[in-house]
């Protein structure tokens, strides 16, 4: 018999995450502070405890989908968290992305009451957590991960168990940053090419199949063509990604020159008020500085 799973933070990617579980065959308890989306998805077979400390004694496996490090530190620790509730033997699997130091605190209290903490990040957008494609990173004891793994495959198609706790955070931040500063480059590069006189259309096609073809460039440049910044994820949100990199590189003492760099094209793109936008309202930066446009004709 499949163990029940309590699932916290139903966003744009954890309400595709958990009804891929419950297409699954688990039995799920659901809690998301929008209640619509609650209800939505207990039409479908979830069930809706009223608190996090009620969905907690109900559920062995409780998966968190959550925003940020303070979230989860407050969905778990706060006044009205959960971790009082915890008995030994339940296991919580953080599917967000949050600060890999804190992972590493959260499983170690966690820890100290026999509750297993796996960090497990996701990476791909909603198209990919709609379909159950995501690629998840998982950190904490194999024992655990290999327990959940059932769990994970209903949401994902490439598992990896990356070793210790933290890791898995680590994995996603280091394809994170790689992804943020392609971004950057793409941002103040495309607006030097339309102010030297190149066609902004072909500089995106010969880009795109050229050595210079990343992942940024295929998803963003089309929408910046059509100056479409809405889909994605918002810039004010992709930026711990960037000050955890460099919290990391400080304490280590380890260098990134390049990112530092591209972290003065993030920070100039929010202190413009673009934070809502996605990673590709970068380019207004620089289209801003050389008094051009990236756009279609």
């Amino acid at each position: 018999m499949k163990p029940e799973i309590g699932f916290v933070g139903l966003g744009t990617m954890g309400r595709w995450m958990a009804l891929n579980l419950i297409k699954a065959g688990f039995a799920l308890n659901l809690f998301d502070q929008r209640k619509e989306v609650v209800e939505e998805l207990a039409a479908q077979g979830g069930q809706t405890p009223s608190t996090l400390k009620e969905l907690a004694r109900k559920s062995t496996w409780i998966i968190l989908c959550l925003p940020n490090t303070g979230i989860v530190e407050e969905v778990l620790f706060g006044k009205d968290g959960m971790a009082d509730v915890l008995n030994p033997g339940q296991v919580l699997i953080d599917c967000g992305t949050i600060h890999p130091l804190a992972t590493k605190k959260f499983a170690e209290t966690l820890k100290g009451r026999g509750v297993s903490f796996l960090d497990a990040p996701v990476s791909g957008m909603e198209a990919r957590a709609k379909a159950g494609t995501l690629t998840i990173m998982v950190g904490g004891e194999e024992t655990i991960f290999q327990q959940v793994k059932p769990a994970l495959e209903a949401m994902g198609n490439k598992i990896i168990y990356t070793g210790a706790s933290g890791n898995g955070q680590l994995m996603k931040l280091i394809n994170q940053v790689m992804f943020d500063v392609h971004c950057a480059a793409m941002a103040e590069i495309l607006p030097l090419a339309v102010k030297m006189g190149l066609d902004p259309e072909q500089t995106c096609e010969v880009t795109r199949s050229g050595t210079g073809q990343c992942f940024a460039l295929d998803n963003f440049s089309p929408l910046i063509l059509e100056g479409n910044f809405g889909p994605g994820y918002p810039l004010d949100d992709a930026y711990k990604d960037m000050v955890h990199v460099t919290e990391i590189s400080s304490a280590h003492r380890i260098p990134l020159p390049v990112t530092a760099a591209a972290m003065v094209t993030y920070q100039m793109a929010l202190d413009q008020g673009l934070g809502r936008e996605n990673k590709g309202a970068m380019i207004k930066v620089w289209e801003k500085v050389l008094g051009v446009k990236v756009r279609k004709a």
